[in-house]
């Protein structure tokens, strides 16, 4: 299947560093891989995938013990995932950037270096889903089956056994994440572009508008490009996780995050 990070979906190759970059912050389960190809079909908006992700089962696994090659990657990137217009877009997730303090502290300092300079306003775009316990439930669901995509999926997958255990892990694992971006753009004195997961699908080209607005770029119809597309994913049970989960005291609290 394809995934988006293969050669084939390379821009043309450029030696000039990126002129205006973003970063599509997000948190798991927030709709970013479907908006990221959204911005990414512009020709306009760079692809904004995760170039961070050196997880073994992420799309950079092979480089996950070796901090060189994980520099040459995003160097490579800086080549050939910048649009034609300069803009160049990186969708990451608070655990990577973690992960790579730990682990490469200097390619993490020359990322945000790149991705937000300080001689000109910063951009940001952060992406979250208002049903948190749609949002928890599918975090919870696919942590435990491993399926992240509908291309991952099996025609004669079993039934996953509702865990609680799961649902409150992938509760704190998001409400952390988060937590982190707040602290982070509480740091930097920067206000991000917030966006909902469930308005871009109500309206992804009004939503790409205010993207391009907001890095400053112009969207040119002339410049869409073919990209993999974005399935969704069969629900399954999810349904019964979802009203059972939303039964217990707390879910009130969990039913919109954007208070």
């Amino acid at each position: 299947m394809d995934t988006g990070y293969e050669g084939k979906f390379d821009f043309p190759a450029r030696s000039d560093e990126p002129e205006r970059t973003y970063l599509l912050a997000s948190v798991p389960r927030a709709g970013s891989t479907y908006f990221s190809h959204v911005l990414w079909r512009t020709g306009c908006l760079g692809a904004p995938l995760e170039y961070l992700n050196f997880e073994p089962a992420g799309p950079y696994g092979f480089a996950a013990h070796s901090p060189q090659l994980q520099q040459q990657l995003w160097r490579s990137v800086l080549g050939r995932r910048c649009s034609p217009n300069g803009v160049l877009g990186l969708k990451v997730f608070p655990i990577q950037l973690e992960q790579l303090n730990h682990d490469n502290p200097p390619l993490l300092a020359e990322v945000l270096s790149m991705m937000l300079p300080r001689d000109r306003e910063r951009c940001i775009v952060y992406l979250r889903r208002r049903d948190r316990v749609a949002q928890i439930v599918s975090y919870a669901r696919a942590s435990l089956s491993g399926v992240w995509r509908k291309e991952q999926e099996a025609e004669d997958a079993a039934q996953l056994e509702y865990s609680q255990e799961a649902l409150d892990a992938a509760e704190r694992g998001i409400a952390f994440q988060e937590e982190v971006w707040a602290r982070m753009f509480n740091d930097l004195r920067v206000e991000p572009l917030n966006l909902w997961h469930e308005d871009v699908l109500a309206d992804s080209a009004a939503a790409t508008r205010q993207v391009a607005d907001h890095v400053g770029v112009a969207i040119d119809p002339a410049a869409t490009v073919e990209v993999p597309p974005i399935n969704k994913q069969s629900p399954g049970d999810s349904t019964h996780w979802i009203a059972k989960y939303a039964q217990l005291p707390a879910a009130p609290a969990r039913q919109s995050s954007s208070s």
